[in-house]
């Protein structure tokens, strides 16, 4: 499924993960892989522990960060498109 604006994302069930330092570890139980994050993404990790809507992520990180929107957006996508693909994260649409 590709990933849009609409799109809200959540962290899949299973997928148990700790702080360490300014990091964040998922154990990737599906495919049985170790994920470190920086702490830009352990945040993102933060925010889609409940489900969150993609512009809404990209809004809160950009304030955060004091980033353009649109280069948040980017990278932000980037992100969330691998975590899709390890299967880390679920994707819906928003109906």
């Amino acid at each position: 499924m590709k990933i849009t604006a609409d799109s809200i994302v959540v962290a899949a069930s299973g997928q148990p993960s700790a702080n360490v330092g300014d990091e964040t570890v998922i154990a990737g139980l599906t495919r049985g892989n170790y994920y470190g994050l920086n702490p830009v993404a352990a945040r993102v990790w933060e925010l889609i522990q409940t489900p969150a809507r993609m512009t809404d992520l990209r809004q809160t990180l950009a304030a955060e960060y004091e980033v353009s929107p649109e280069r948040c957006g980017v990278d932000l996508l980037e992100l969330l498109e691998r975590l899709h693909a390890e299967g880390l994260i679920e994707v819906r649409e928003d109906r």
